[in-house]
């Protein structure tokens, strides 16, 4: 096994490309996992282009799958007085995995201030049942700690396809950054799989992420996320995340497409 820092840290350059080789254990199925290749992405471009301001929103295409050795190349689409627009392809032997776009951009002053995004009232961490369980494939979940704290768990056919739960990295280091978030987002199961008996074949379409706040700070590495799948119809799910911080301040919400063949 290897933690995520490690990992991260183990990325190199060469040229306008980067590689990395991600060991079984990060795999879901044949495949690194939607939010590890994400993170990927980030990573690259920070490695490439260290002088970008703070990420304010990213959409990652998952073309295909990918295990092993990657390339990730980050180009730089447009850079104006505020805001850098990059596009990242990353590879796999078979060829493109994954596709992002991602906008960063720097704060300006402004004269409003609004959010709406409330957290939900759960117990605190130490106090909730554990999350993951082991499932044949899914070698990743190795490397997050999740507790439950409510809504309806997967697999329990429950009416209401939506759960919130406390998640942190394994990780020692507890990472804060960028790609370590969009990683640890990504971790738990569609909330679809509330509404099924047993586990089956899903897989992430499409990913879109915004960033809320340039502060990614929280407690003891907990961060509280809650989930719901808003349609489940013909195979796929629209499925809604928002993401808060141990003192309850929201910091990322997403929206996924994704695919369910059950």
């Amino acid at each position: 096994m290897i933690d995520f820092t490690a990992l991260m840290a183990s990325m190199s350059a060469d040229g306008e490309t980067s590689s990395v080789t991600a060991t079984e254990d990060w795999l879901q199925g044949r495949t690194i996992y939607g939010g590890l290749s994400a993170a990927f992405c980030l990573e690259s471009v920070a490695q490439h282009y260290g002088d970008l301001p703070p990420l304010r929103s990213a959409q990652f295409s998952f073309v295909g799958p990918a295990a092993g050795t990657v390339m990730i190349r980050p180009t730089v689409l447009r850079r104006g007085k505020s805001t850098v627009f990059v596009g990242v392809d990353l590879f796999g032997e078979a060829g493109l995995a994954t596709r992002a776009t991602l906008c960063y951009g720097t704060a300006r002053a402004s004269a409003v201030g609004y959010g709406s995004l409330s957290a939900p009232a759960v117990p605190e961490p130490e106090t909730c049942p554990p999350f993951f369980r082991k499932i044949p494939g899914l070698n990743f979940i190795q490397h997050f700690e999740g507790r439950f704290a409510g809504g309806n768990p997967p697999f329990s056919q429950g009416q209401h396809p939506n759960f919130s739960i406390w998640l942190r990295h394994q990780d020692p280091a507890k990472p804060a950054s960028t790609a370590a978030l969009v990683a640890l987002t990504d971790a738990p199961p569609p909330a679809a799989l509330v509404l099924f008996e047993r586990p089956g074949p899903i897989s992430t379409m499409t990913w879109a992420v915004d960033l809320l706040t340039d502060r990614l700070e929280t407690n003891e590495g907990w961060w509280l996320l809650q989930t719901k799948a808003e349609n489940v119809v013909g195979g796929y799910s629209s499925q809604a995340t928002t993401l808060w911080n141990a003192d309850r301040q929201p910091v990322l919400v997403s929206r996924q497409n994704v695919a369910v063949f059950m």
